[in-house]
């Protein structure tokens, strides 16, 4: 796996640098593409639900403190090359606002994110496929459902309230195996002994996902698996339109402080069935972020529609 992350980066530097550097009117030629593949296929009800989400501004703004995409900052390289992958396609004095990394918060004016808070008007977070190469690894699961282990798993840093209930109120017991694996960026060793990797996980029949500083990093991997995912209502969302997922459908729900966690297992251990259509309807939601041409076309849109709403102050 990790030979696989080295490589997978490399290659992600390779590619991205070359597309940055590319000349002007090989940008718009892949404008031009991405119009062509709007044409050849219009966006579908499920696509047109997602560019909606993504950006629901519905008039023009004034922007005060945008910037050109010519001078988008490179300080966070995976989010400048993700973001840059579509703004080259379009004057590049052309101005935006942009916050990268893990936003929680709402911008008081409309900005490029990757995340936003699910609940309240979030219609000034833009959202953006943004550090898509840590988010979206999916994985070939070798186990069945059947195969695996009828317990549920959890590995991470108890760094928020709804991890440490899980870990105070669930370690130990006979239907989980859940621990902390240290933080140590906050000058702590990790707990190696405690460390999981992501194939010893797919093991069991069930996952449990909770969101970190933003989102939960192990959702699409998860739902990509032949485990049932087992979280709390999302409280924010990405790419991944985390406030689309429908619990008991995409995946099983759990009270915010997991109290109700033996009995969610209980009840699926009792009816495999529905496991296996929650499994296979995760399989289908995952499979929409696999289409290369689709991804690429709703990520233009969604900038281009951004771009157009936006009157620069000056």
């Amino acid at each position: 796996m990790a030979l696989h992350n080295v490589a997978r980066r490399v290659a992600y530097y390779a590619i991205n640098g070359v597309l940055d550097a590319m000349p002007q009117r090989l940008h718009q030629w892949r404008k031009k593409q991405f119009l062509a593949e709007l044409e050849r296929q219009p966006l579908t009800k499920a696509e047109k639900a997602r560019l909606d989400s993504y950006n629901k501004l519905e008039s023009e703004f004034t922007l005060v403190n945008g910037v050109s995409i010519s001078a988008i900052s490179r300080k966070r390289t995976f989010y400048y090359f993700d973001l840059k992958l579509y703004a080259n396609c379009f004057n590049p004095k052309e101005k935006l606002r942009y916050v990268f990394g893990d936003v929680t918060n709402v911008p008081n004016e409309p900005a490029i994110v990757k995340s936003r808070p699910t609940d309240g008007d979030n219609r000034n977070s833009v959202i953006m496929k943004l550090d898509r190469l840590r988010h979206y690894d999916f994985l070939r699961d070798p186990y069945s459902i059947a195969q695996k282990r009828p317990m549920a798993v959890w590995r991470g840093v108890m760094n928020n309230v709804a991890r440490s209930a899980l870990i105070e109120g669930h370690a130990g017991k006979p239907y989980c195996d859940v621990a902390d694996i240290g933080a140590p960026r906050r000058g702590k060793p990790r707990k190696m002994e405690n460390f999981m990797s992501r194939e010893s996980q797919l093991r069991f029949r069930y996952i449990i996902s909770i969101e970190g500083n933003d989102v939960a990093t192990n959702l699409r991997w998860i739902m990509a698996s032949n485990s049932l995912c087992i979280m709390p209502a999302p409280k924010f969302e990405t790419w991944y339109a985390e406030s689309m997922l429908v619990p008991g459908v995409h995946y099983a729900r759990v009270n915010d402080d997991f109290s109700d966690l033996k009995n969610v297992i209980d009840h699926y251990e009792a009816n495999p069935r529905e496991v296996e259509a929650i499994v296979g309807n995760a399989h289908a939601y995952v499979a929409q972020f696999r289409n290369r041409r689709r991804e690429d076309l709703l990520s233009y849109l969604v900038l281009e529609k951004y771009l157009r709403l936006a009157k620069p102050a000056n």
